[in-house]
């Protein structure tokens, strides 16, 4: 972008592989929350592990905003709390509030009964005491709830530490949240879920969800992994060269700890080991992989980002509507094709990509338009349009 003064800033580098995880990311997701619905059986098998799409989406979204944050202190600029949060809101509040609308007006859109109350939606607290049993549509926005929580505090707790070693504060401080989840939720566990063990479900699943999936203090894995990644590439770039320089090695062991991840635990996910050891485990694997796919060495950094690129612009979008997209779909047409077999699925999958680029162009496109506009006008420089963050803002 160019300054009024004829200054030119370097564009923004698009990161191939990050897109590649991004849609990854979504498309892990979408495969977990279609056995909701009317699936084909191999659907079952292909999504079973999906649950971790949301693990990968944290540790991006860790990375991507911390890593803004730590070079803007590197650099001696501080922090702009304002114009942090003008991009947050427009990035997120828009697109967000457009589905949360349809969920209260459009009573055909909920994929299932049992909405929670319009103010936890609105305060991003929907993730507390969320109890499936009562309340489980537009559930899987529980996720965004612990993004959004993230970016109000990140910045602030960064303004506070600006003034002692950065670097030594923030390692003390991710080492010790990281270790601290390993005993908060073996508590939960022993607490919430162990006394329920061994009765009929779904009184163990229902609790496991309500006192260890989805509050954030639970969940804090990945976005502390993507904040380490940061700080690493900024402060030690001695360790980032060894770590990028053999990316596909890097990838390599990703994907087996991810692989070592998924016979802990998939195959009976309401577990002790899950959730002691199984998401810290994720996080990490999909931390390796980030790295990998940040190293100019790697397949995932070289290798273009087409379709995937599509999809991880998209992902924001496909992740607020596609229950709601896949509910009416099948309710539509499952007169006309069988709701269990891959027709229908094929249809689906259609409409929620159909149903985010309407809501990419309609809702999210001006938006960040006049997010652009509000930043000129604060700044006071006439700017021109700035180039669209590449961050994935999840879910």
């Amino acid at each position: 972008m160019q300054f009024s003064n004829g200054v030119t800033e370097p564009p923004v580098k698009k990161l191939a592989g990050l897109d590649h995880l991004r849609a990854l990311a979504i498309a892990l997701v979408f495969l977990c929350h279609y056995r909701m619905f009317g699936h084909p059986d191999w659907v079952n098998d292909a999504g079973s592990f999906g649950w971790t799409g949301v693990d990968l989406f944290f540790v991006l979204s860790g990375y991507l905003i911390s890593s803004q944050l730590f070079k803007s202190l590197q650099q001696g600029k501080g922090i702009s709390l304002k114009e942090f949060y003008i991009k947050r809101f427009f990035r997120i509040l828009p697109a967000y509030l457009a589905v949360l609308t349809l969920y209260f007006a459009l009573p055909a859109f909920k994929e299932f009964e049992g909405l929670p109350p319009l103010w936890k939606f609105l305060t991003f607290t929907q993730n507390f005491g969320l109890y499936l049993g009562a309340t489980r549509a537009f559930s899987h926005a529980w996720s965004l709830c612990i993004e959004e929580q993230f970016y109000l505090f990140l910045p602030l707790i960064l303004l506070l530490i600006s003034r002692f070693n950065v670097p030594r504060v923030i390692a003390f401080g991710l080492l010790t949240l990281f270790v601290a989840g390993f005993f908060i939720r073996a508590w939960g566990w022993a607490h919430f879920v162990a006394p329920l063990v061994g009765q009929d479900d779904p009184g163990p699943v229902l609790a496991w969800y309500k006192w260890i999936y989805y509050p954030t203090y639970n969940r804090l894995d990945g976005l502390l992994t993507g904040i380490a990644i940061a700080a690493v590439f900024q402060y030690r770039p001695a360790l980032k060269e060894k770590l990028t320089r053999h990316g596909n090695v890097m990838l390599l062991l990703g994907l087996a700890l991810i692989t070592g991840a998924y016979f802990l635990c998939n195959k009976e996910m309401v577990t002790r080991n899950t959730t002691v050891i199984g998401f810290p485990l994720i996080s990490i694997a999909f931390g390796v992989m980030v790295i990998a796919a940040l190293s100019p060495s790697c397949i995932l950094y070289k290798l273009p980002a087409r379709g995937t690129g599509l999809i991880a612009t998209l992902s924001y979008s496909i992740y607020l509507s596609h229950k709601g997209v896949v509910h009416l779909t099948q309710l539509w047409l499952g007169k006309w094709v069988e709701p269990n077999g891959l027709g229908m699925f094929v249809i689906c999958t259609g409409m929620v990509v159909l149903a985010a680029l309407v809501l990419r162009w309609v809702i999210e496109k001006p938006f960040l338009r006049l997010r652009d506009r509000v930043l000129e006008r604060r700044d006071g420089a006439a700017l021109k349009p700035i180039k669209e963050e590449r961050q994935p803002a999840v879910y």
